[in-house]
C-alpha cells in the first residue's frame, strides 16, 4: 500500500490523500463536488445515527422541505439574503432542447420559468413561509422540527468533506411562544452538539457566541463550538442560532397568545454538516492513516486470520464467528477478513489506513495457545490476551481508547491555547505557533476586520465561560471587558 505524505511536511496534502487513500471520497465530475464513498458515508450514518436519536430525546421530530426555494423568499429577510447571494445557484428554465446543429442539447428559451428558484443554501425561508400555515395559535407552539438535506453554496475553492459546493447536514428549524423559550432551544442544542462531538467524536470543542461579523446572516445571536486540528487552524464543529423575530415578520408568521393578542413567533435554527468528517479527520489522524474513535468507527473490531490450510482458516472461523456473535450483544461491530486474495500484512496496512480501533491477528499457533494478538489504532501497540474472557475485555479496551484519543486531542488543544497582551505578540503566535490566541478587543467591526485583513485570523468565538477581565485591545489600546478567541480557520 502507497505510504502518505507526513503531516510534516505538507498537512493539506496528507489530509487530501488520507481522505482518497482512505477510501472515504473523491472528486465528481461535477466541478467542486465530492463522492462520499461507502466507508466515508458509513461515518456518516453513524453520526446522523446517534445525532437523530439526541434530537428526538430532546423532543423534536424530522421532516423534510422542498430543495428550490423562490427567489421572492430569499429576497424577504434583508441581512439573510445579503449572507447567502453569492453563494446561491440559480434555476432560470425548466427544459432542454436539441441544438440546431444537432449536437447535444441547449436550453429551450421559451421554458424560462415565471420566478427563479434557488436550490437551497438553508432553508429558514421555505420553512418560515411553511411555519405560517401551522401556525394560528399559541396551542400550536412551540415547533420542534429537523430535516436532513443537502444544501448547495457555490463555493470556488473546494475541499472534500471541508468545503465543497454540495454537501450533507441536518438543520433544525423551531418556532416558540417568548424569546426566552428561544434563547434556551438555541442553548440546549448548543449542549447537543457539544456533548456529541466531545463523547462520540472525541473532539475537545470550546462554547462561545460569534462576535456580529461573524455572525449567521439573520440571527440575533449565534453560538458555536470551535475545535482545534493539530495544524493549528481552528475549525467550527456547529452552529445554533437564536434568530429572534425576524424571519416572522418577513412571512407574518403570527400566533394568537393566551390573552388573545396576536403576537410574531420567535425562532432558532442549529445544524451541524459533512464537515465534521473533516474535522474527525484531522483531530485525531497521524501519518499511517485515520485514527477513528470506537463509537464513530464503522468497523470497530477486525479478524485478521493467519494461515496455510483451509482447515487452519476454518478453526480461525469458528473463534471469529464466536466472537462476533459475543460483540453482537454488546453492539460491537466485528468484521472478521477471510480474503484469500491479499496477505495479512496487506490487510494490517489497510485496517491501520482506515482506523479500525481494535486489529486482532489470529494464527495456528495462537489458537493452540488460545490466544491472540490485539493491535490498538491509537497507540499502535501490540499484545497478546488469553482467548477467555475476550469479549468483555474488547468491550474495555474500546472504552479505553475512546477516552485515550479525547485526552490526546484535548491536551493538544489545550497546549495551542496562548494569552497575549500585545498586537506583536497575537502575530508572532499566529505565525510560529498558531492554535487559538485569548486577546482583548475593544468590541468594534472596524478593528475585527483590520485584524483579518492584517492577519487572516478571526474572532472564533467569545467564549461561553469568559471572565470579566478589565484590559486594553491589543489593537486599539481602548478599553475591553474580556478577552475572546482568535485564530487563523478552516
Amino acid at each position: 500500500m502507497a505510504t502518505l505524505t507526513s503531516r510534516e511536511d505538507d498537512y493539506s496534502k496528507w489530509y487530501n490523500e488520507l481522505v482518497i487513500k482512505a477510501d472515504m471520497a473523491e472528486n465528481s465530475g461535477v466541478r467542486g463536488c465530492m463522492v462520499i464513498k461507502p466507508y466515508g458515508y458509513a461515518i456518516w450514518e453513524k453520526m446522523q445515527h446517534h445525532l437523530d436519536q439526541m434530537f428526538k430525546d430532546t423532543g423534536h421530530e424530522n421532516a423534510y422541505f422542498p430543495l428550490f426555494i423562490p427567489k421572492s423568499y430569499l429576497s424577504k429577510e434583508s441581512d439573510h439574503v445579503e449572507g447567502f447571494a453569492k453563494e446561491c445557484a440559480v434555476v432560470t428554465h425548466y427544459r432542454l432542447k436539441n441544438a440546431p446543429d444537432g449536437h447535444g442539447v441547449v436550453v429551450d428559451p421559451e421554458a424560462k420559468l415565471e420566478e427563479e428558484l434557488i436550490v437551497r443554501p438553508t432553508s429558514e425561508t421555505i420553512i418560515w413561509n411553511t411555519y405560517k400555515n401551522w401556525i394560528k395559535s399559541h396551542r400550536d407552539l412551540p415547533i420542534l422540527i429537523n430535516q436532513w438535506a443537502n444544501v448547495v453554496r457555490w463555493e470556488m475553492r473546494t475541499r472534500l468533506f471541508l468545503r465543497t459546493a454540495e454537501f450533507l447536514w441536518q438543520e433544525g428549524h423551531t418556532a416558540h411562544v417568548s424569546k426566552e423559550e428561544a434563547i434556551e432551544e438555541a442553548e440546549k442544542m448548543l449542549k447537543v452538539y457539544t456533548e456529541f462531538v466531545e463523547n462520540f467524536m472525541a473532539i475537545p470543542v470550546i462554547q462561545g457566541v460569534k462576535s456580529p461579523a461573524e455572525r449567521f446572516a439573520g440571527a440575533e445571536e449565534t453560538y458555536c463550538i470551535e475545535a482545534m486540528m493539530q495544524d493549528g487552524k481552528a475549525l467550527q464543529a456547529g452552529t445554533s442560532h437564536f434568530l429572534g423575530q425576524n424571519f416572522a415578520k418577513a412571512f407574518d408568521v403570527k400566533y394568537q397568545s393566551k390573552e388573545g393578542k396576536q403576537e410574531y413567533v420567535w425562532a432558532t435554527s442549529w445544524g451541524v454538516s459533512t464537515r465534521l468528517i473533516g474535522a474527525l479527520i484531522m483531530s485525531h489522524s497521524d501519518n499511517n492513516g485515520l485514527v477513528l474513535p470506537p463509537k464513530i468507527a464503522p468497523i470497530q473490531v477486525v479478524i485478521v486470520p493467519i494461515h496455510k490450510t483451509e482447515d487452519q482458516l476454518n478453526a480461525i472461523a469458528d473463534l471469529a464467528y464466536t466472537l462476533k456473535s459475543q460483540l453482537k450483544q454488546m453492539n460491537i461491530s466485528l468484521k472478521f477478513d477471510d480474503r484469500t486474495e491479499y496477505k495479512p500484512g496487506w490487510k494490517f496496512n489497510e485496517y491501520e489506513l482506515k482506523g479500525v480501533p481494535v486489529r486482532i491477528a489470529i494464527g495456528p499457533k495462537d489458537l493452540e495457545n488460545r490466544q491472540v494478538e490485539i493491535a490498538r489504532r491509537d497507540t499502535l501497540e501490540k499484545h497478546l490476551h488469553s482467548v477467555d474472557g475476550l469479549a468483555e475485555y474488547i468491550q474495555s479496551l474500546l472504552q479505553d481508547i475512546q477516552q485515550n484519543i479525547f485526552n490526546k486531542a484535548k491536551e493538544r488543544r489545550d497546549s495551542l491555547i496562548t494569552e497575549v497582551n500585545t498586537y506583536d505578540e497575537f502575530k508572532k503566535v499566529l505565525d510560529e505557533k498558531g492554535g487559538f490566541v485569548s486577546a482583548h478587543w475593544d468590541g468594534s467591526l472596524e478593528v475585527e476586520e483590520k485584524i483579518k485583513a492584517e492577519t487572516k485570523a478571526t474572532i472564533r468565538c467569545i467564549p461561553l465561560d469568559a471572565k470579566e477581565e478589565n484590559g486594553v485591545c491589543i489593537y486599539s489600546g481602548k478599553p475591553s471587558q474580556r478577552r475572546v478567541l482568535f485564530a487563523r480557520a478552516y
